[in-house]
């Protein structure tokens, strides 16, 4: 248990517009970040206190990216865990690696939350095209076939309507990687839960948005949630807890949940802060990314309860953009664009808050 004075440093291994906001949420508290990534500059280039350039394979860079910092965290999963083990003899790391790893493929994600006690949709490993046919056969179809690993915002996944459509499927994603073919469940509404740990074990909830997605991307996230996810929201506290506790886990992790008939479905897991929980920055007494700098520095979780009684977070995709001037003009929305410049289509450029009902 360690507790950050103002003025330390936190290593942020990722660019993006998460490690943006993170980093304003830290100057908030009086922390400054460091970023490490590969490229040039990002979206967090305009608000961290310094830039490290490195790829995220270097383990001898990253170590000496740890010694500068008092702590490290990250806000992009994609990386091979093996190299960030490099840190751990030089600053703390949270969240753990055993998370990021489980993060990360959607096998070994789908055995931990089972393992955990939550329901997923029914899968098989595919590692071959004729392992796509002894699945669609078990499993029937409507199904999706994903990439196990690096798939995100609907990239990597190919649907299977009917078993003739199994050949176009494999040819758009074979290529030597594993593939899992997931049953397409029946479901009326999707929602995410935000859950945060700090480091003595604490565990805090927000509200549950019910979430929209469009071509594969979160398109809105809205609170209050349909009636009929608020009835299922006490089972999927009761998993996200519980995996929480499996991790020891510390910091902000998100998990996407189906809401059935026979109640909730988990979907996936990310181990860092996430989309559907932009809102919170706004939307909540305490936004998500406040309470993950907290728990990392070793400060207790602040209150997650909600700002206004209702709230809608809209991300901005593409030449949506454009439109900024309309966004800023609500006097009820707060805008956040991310510094990404030129837009191109499916990109989130960045994200609008609406508070309503105050």
């Amino acid at each position: 248990m360690m507790t950050l004075a103002p003025g330390a440093v936190i290593g942020i291994i990722g660019s993006g517009q998460l490690g943006r906001m993170l980093s304003m949420a830290a100057a908030q508290i009086g922390y400054r970040c460091f970023i490490y990534a590969p490229e040039k500059t990002g979206p967090a280039a305009d608000v961290c206190a310094k830039w490290v350039q490195g790829d995220y394979g270097n383990a001898a860079a990253l170590a000496a990216f740890a010694k500068s910092v008092d702590v490290v965290t990250f806000e992009f999963e994609n990386v091979d865990p093996a190299p960030l083990r490099s840190i751990s003899d030089n600053a703390p790391l949270y969240p753990p690696i055993d998370a990021l790893e489980i993060g990360q493929d959607r096998i070994r994600e789908k055995r931990f939350a089972a393992d955990c006690g939550g329901r997923t949709a029914d899968w098989a490993e595919v590692t071959s095209r004729a392992d796509l046919d002894v699945a669609i056969a078990r499993i029937g179809t409507p199904a999706i076939l994903k990439t196990t690993r690096f798939g995100y915002d609907g990239k990597g996944q190919a649907r299977i309507l009917k078993p003739t459509d199994a050949d176009a499927a494999w040819d758009a994603l074979s290529g030597g990687a594993p593939l899992i073919l997931e049953k397409m469940i029946r479901f009326e509404h999707e929602f995410s839960l935000i859950c945060a740990r700090d480091q003595q074990g604490g565990i805090a909830f927000w509200d549950a948005p019910e979430n929209v997605h469009k071509d594969g991307i979160l398109a809105t996230s809205t609170l209050p949630a349909h009636a009929k996810i608020l009835e299922q929201v006490p089972a999927a506290r009761a998993l996200c807890r519980r995996i929480a506790e499996r991790l020891d886990y510390v910091g902000v992790f998100a998990v996407e949940f189906f809401a059935s008939d026979d109640g909730p479905v988990f979907n996936e897991m990310a181990p860092r802060v996430h989309n559907s929980g932009h809102w919170t920055i706004e939307g909540a007494l305490t936004s998500q990314f406040e309470n993950h700098i907290r728990a990392v520095a070793g400060l207790p979780l602040a209150s997650t309860k909600l700002a206004a009684p209702q709230v809608e977070m809209r991300n901005i995709i593409g030449a949506d953009a454009d439109k900024w001037l309309e966004w800023a003009s609500d006097p009820m929305s707060h805008l956040h664009l991310y510094g990404k410049g030129a837009s191109s289509p499916g990109r989130k450029m960045g994200h609008v808050t609406r508070l309503g009902g105050l």
